[in-house]
């Protein structure tokens, strides 16, 4: 019988290098999607950093530790900040454990339900941004003196990032597919250790060394997109507006969910969680 690695070293071997990073044939379109996710992520927790008061809405490892810094008196930290994302995060993360029990036995389905719902938490932090009248909806905080957003808002827009990245948390985790979790780099980058070694020491060859291969460029597609993404959200947070690049995170679950319902509609190996 084949084992995990050994299937997944023949599907590389036989559908290529290249489509085994964004279309997998065990994975389907998940890799590509989740790629995008991972540029959502990038995007919205540059916003939270740069403009609601150093907190963290996708990373909680981060904001227990700011938390921990307001607590003590820390200056430049909001502590209610910090427990509004905290909070939203296991809200979201709860939502996500309801998709799960409701669509967790196809892949396909769970996408399209955790980025619709993502989408509209999302959605709803950005009415309350662009409706606050806040510095933060038509100016770069770069050039602000004060808070992109009174506090209340502030809270209210983190608690909202913070659920819908709690969503995409729970929905990544279901899905199950290698290096991409979308919101932690933490193993992927432990990983790429490993795969260096196996790709450029000489400790592996043929087939395993393409799947060492597929596996280190799965994984420095990870790290590249979470760049991309806080590089384009800062930039828009910096010199535009705070508000603008919400809005780009929008457009990006906008076009995941769209493409999500798409691939839904398709039969596919890949949709079944035991398809690996």
């Amino acid at each position: 019988m084949t084992n995990a690695g050994e299937t997944e070293t023949a599907a590389v071997s036989e559908h290529g290098l290249v489509r085994s990073l964004v279309a997998d044939p065990l994975y389907g379109p998940l890799y590509g999607l989740l790629l995008v996710l991972t540029v959502v992520t990038g995007v919205v927790d540059a916003v939270s950093i740069l403009a609601l008061g150093r907190v963290f809405v996708a990373n909680m490892t981060g904001n227990v530790v700011f938390g921990a810094f307001a607590v003590v008196g820390a200056p430049g930290f909001s502590l209610a900040a910090s427990l509004f994302a905290l909070g939203g995060f296991l809200g979201g993360a709860y939502l996500g454990g309801a998709l799960i029990s409701r669509f967790g036995h196809d892949r396909g389905a769970l996408l399209r339900a955790g980025t619709a719902a993502e989408l509209v938490l999302a959605g709803v932090a950005v009415i309350v941004a662009a409706t606050s009248g806040d510095p933060g909806t038509s100016h770069g905080t770069i050039g602000l003196s004060g808070s992109a957003f009174a506090a209340a808002y502030t809270d209210a827009i983190a608690a909202l990032l913070a659920a819908a990245m709690g969503v995409q948390n729970a929905a990544a985790r279901r899905l199950a597919v290698p290096d991409m979790t979308t919101t932690v780099l933490t193993m992927t980058l432990t990983g790429l250790g490993a795969d260096v070694r196996a790709v450029f020491g000489g400790a592996a060859h043929g087939a395993a060394r393409m799947s060492a291969r597929a596996a280190l460029g799965r994984r420095l597609l990870a790290v590249a997109a979470m760049i991309v993404g806080a590089v384009c959200g800062s930039a828009l947070a910096l010199r535009v507006s705070p508000l603008s690049a919400l809005i780009l995170a929008i457009a990006l679950l906008a076009a995941v969910a769209i493409a999500a319902a798409a691939a839904a509609r398709r039969p596919g190996a890949w949709r079944t969680p035991s398809a690996r």
